[in-house]
């Protein structure tokens, strides 16, 4: 028994630590007897858990509620200032960096444009970012309670998202489409320029990790994340978990053929979804329309063609609605097979407006196995390259509130 993990004593302290402050971040402020409980843990070792808690600054104790006569009942909140933490959104120009508080407010952001595309200048990029992010620091110092002015803050690790496929225990970039890397030791790199702990996703994991933990995903057991933009991607939620496939490939939900033999994919296959409904390819099929004299002028960026719709244009409306409808029976087919509670719309794209959502919700009003579509609900949220990044810090949020029990399940099957 003393072999299994279960019987490790420090990993059973390291879970229910992890359960305790879980429990504070959802429910509090909370009282000691209230986490008992909740946890079924025994008062002492709530008692010990939440001293230790208090000593590090990560939570802190306050007077709230009426009294009886006595003392006023002492509760347990998360102290949001008792660390930081710092997000980076990659991409294929620049990086876009993010310094929150434990609760994933944003604080300060940095964008720096990358000096090179090899994983040596973007590893170099991200540790100016967090340099410049880590200087404000000292200047974002507000302590929760006057118990714990003398606590000094400190950053608690870097989040990195980025596109593609990932293999989030090793740290590895197995591909990237935007940088054509292959199999590249990315967090070790970063690692050695910024010196804290590192952790490595898929962008679109990341929002899914800020939904479940802060978002409209919480106290939601099964979602999706779905993005539309410069690509089209998925982060899917299973049981509370990021559910990764076997080696962290999967949620390439862009990729799932929809025109066999269609148009060409930046994959390298024909007819994905995302030749057709990311935002470079129907420019694309705009400047096709543009040729063959449909559109009066050629738009150069997908604000121009949302103008054009916007104004009245019959081609640039029928390629939202066509990207629209195919976006739509693909969500359909999600619904069919995970039978989510909630899926989660956004990205970049979400700025195409009704011209895209409308015939998309048409789509899935008309694809949906009919006893499935009044389980789900369908939000778009617009959100900006700052989310991203915010997303990317709460990678390191997750560590700090997750049990170490499901982080390995997740990492094995990554």
């Amino acid at each position: 028994m003393t072999n299994t993990p279960l019987g490790n004593r420090d990993l059973m302290r390291a879970i229910n630590r992890s359960l305790v402050l879980s429990q504070i971040k959802t429910f509090g402020p909370i009282a000691r007897a209230d986490l008992a409980r909740r946890t079924q843990l025994s008062p002492a070792t709530i008692t010990g858990i939440t001293a230790e808690l208090i000593e590090e600054g990560l939570v802190y104790e306050k007077e709230i509620g009426d009294s009886s006569g006595g003392r006023r009942p002492i509760r347990l909140a998360v102290n949001p200032n008792g660390g930081y933490v710092i997000g980076a959104k990659v991409m294929e120009e620049h990086v876009v960096g993010a310094l929150t508080d434990l609760e994933a407010t944003l604080l300060a952001r940095q964008t720096l444009l990358l000096d090179g595309r090899t994983p040596e200048a973007v590893a170099e990029t991200l540790g100016q970012m967090v340099r410049e992010l880590a200087a404000q620091v000292s200047h974002r110092q507000q302590p929760a309670s006057n118990s714990h002015r003398q606590t000094p803050p400190r950053l608690m690790g870097l989040g990195v998202g980025l596109a593609g496929i990932l293999d989030v225990s090793q740290g590895l970039v197995r591909q990237s489409p935007f940088f054509g890397w292959k199999n590249v030791a990315l967090r070790d790199l970063i690692q050695d320029q910024v010196q804290m702990p590192v952790y490595l996703d898929n962008d679109v994991n990341t929002l899914a990790y800020t939904e479940k933990w802060f978002g409209a995903g919480q106290g939601i057991n099964d979602f999706l994340v779905v993005t539309v933009g410069r690509g089209v991607g998925m982060g899917i939620v299973v049981n509370g978990q990021v559910y990764y496939g076997v080696r962290g490939g999967a949620g390439e939900f862009g990729h799932i053929v929809v025109q066999p033999g269609g148009l060409s994919c930046s994959c390298g296959k024909q007819g994905c979804l995302e030749a057709y409904t990311s935002e470079p390819a129907m420019l694309l099929q705009a400047e096709a329309a543009f040729q063959r004299g449909e559109l009066a002028r050629c738009p150069q960026t997908p604000d121009e063609l949302v103008q054009m719709a916007e104004s009245g244009e019959s081609a640039a409306r029928k390629i939202f609605s066509q990207a629209g409808n195919l976006l739509g029976q693909s969500i359909a087919n999600l619904v069919n097979i995970f039978n989510p509670e909630r899926i989660l719309v956004n990205g970049e794209g979400v700025r195409a407006g009704r011209w895209l959502f409308d015939p998309m919700c048409a789509a899935i009003e008309e694809h949906t196995m009919p006893g499935l579509r009044g389980d789900v609900s369908i939000l778009i949220e617009k959100l900006g390259d700052d989310d991203w990044a915010r997303g990317a810090a709460s990678l390191v949020l997750h560590e700090l509130f997750e049990s170490p029990i499901k982080r390995s399940w997740e990492t094995e099957v990554a």
